[in-house]
């Protein structure tokens, strides 16, 4: 892009006035998830970013990388020494097993973490080795706390590492979590859709446009990595039903961002319409983010927002449940979920910078 096309940093408060604003970094800003961290921070009233690293790009500045964003700083090479000197926290957007040795560099320096990697979501060091093989920092898994704002808020507010969720488990274990913690669940498929962006800049022959675009197509079948983590959560809220195997299927639509999870629950004990609607709304009353709809939602609804949308219905022929969650997989599923998490970390309003 020539210089004359990159655009101007918005003006105004985007950047947080007078002493005392937590600094905070984006590694791996060149991504998609890292990009979008940096644009919330950048636009926050009460952090300021110090800076934006990267592996490729170096040199150029954000906003001529990602114009929509509008930040225009320069994405550098990591240098722990210089990036993490009066570092509060530090966003690390690297790819699994890449960012766990960044996040204890981070905290041997101070820094509290927000990990948007698979590194820490799991509390089983065995169930991460079956998944994604050897740990390149088992000793930190104690210190991290699993980022799902709504379930988790008071750990979050205290920890030193914050593991964000993937998108999927987050639709998923949102949609389900009210089921679980009433001991509803006695077997649950959750079928899965989310756009190309899931995927992040690194296309292969099923994310290229020639395969997504008028497409769909399920991927990683039987196999997905997002399984042992739902189910982790699941557990934990149903503590009296232990060993929940759940049936994930993911797959590729032909959208940019975008998340649907359809959930086809068999329940422990019959659920009448009514009560199942008072379970939801009485779960969700105090939450700013969930809505629990009257209607199934769709993608368009929570398109760049925070918000989850989440309709639960029953099946008289079946005597299913079935509920569908909707999010934005790169803002709920990721980027606006670390910010609303690093609110809670330091303090501040959990809608702040995200209504």
């Amino acid at each position: 892009m020539a210089e004359q096309d990159t655009p101007a940093a918005l003006p105004g408060p985007a950047q947080p006035v007078g002493a005392g604003s937590p600094r905070v970094f984006v590694a791996g800003a060149t991504g998609f998830a890292g990009a979008l961290a940096a644009h919330l921070l950048w636009r926050h009233p009460r952090f300021e970013l110090t800076a934006v690293t990267g592996r490729s790009e170096v040199g150029r500045t954000l906003a001529d990388l990602y114009p929509r964003y509008r930040v225009p700083l320069a994405i550098e090479e990591l240098d722990l020494d210089r990036h993490a000197a009066g570092l509060d926290a530090a966003v690390v957007a690297y790819p699994h097993a890449a960012a766990a040795p960044t996040v204890g560099a981070l905290r041997e320096r101070g820094a509290r973490v927000v990990d948007l990697s698979a590194d820490f979501r799991l509390t089983a060091l065995e169930t991460y080795e079956r998944w994604y093989g050897e740990h390149p920092r088992p000793d930190l898994l104690g210190d991290a706390v699993y980022g799902l704002t709504e379930l988790h808020r008071a750990r979050i507010a205290g920890a030193a590492i914050v593991a964000n969720p993937g998108c999927y488990p987050t639709a998923a274990v949102l949609g389900l979590a009210p089921l679980a913690r009433a001991g509803l669940i006695a077997d649950v498929v959750i079928d899965a859709k989310q756009g190309i962006s899931g995927a992040g800049r690194t296309f292969d022959e099923t994310t290229h446009l020639s395969m997504a675009g008028e497409n769909i197509l399920p991927y990683k079948v039987a196999a997905h990595r997002h399984t042992p983590e739902i189910e982790e959560q699941l557990d934990a809220l149903d503590p009296a039903h232990p060993g929940l195997a759940i049936q994930f299927q993911a797959h590729l639509v032909p959208l940019d961002q975008g998340e649907l999870a359809s959930c086809y629950v068999t329940p422990t004990t019959p659920v009448a319409p009514d009560e199942l609607r008072e379970l939801y709304r009485d779960a969700y009353a105090a939450e700013p983010f969930i809505e629990v709809v009257e209607r199934p939602p769709g993608t368009r609804d929570v398109c760049e927002t925070n918000f989850c949308r989440i309709f639960p219905a029953t099946d008289a022929h079946t005597g299913k449940l079935l509920v569908f969650s909707a999010i934005d997989n790169l803002w709920k599923g990721t980027s606006s979920q670390a910010v609303q998490n690093l609110n809670l970390m330091f303090g501040l309003p959990e809608t702040e910078g995200l209504l």
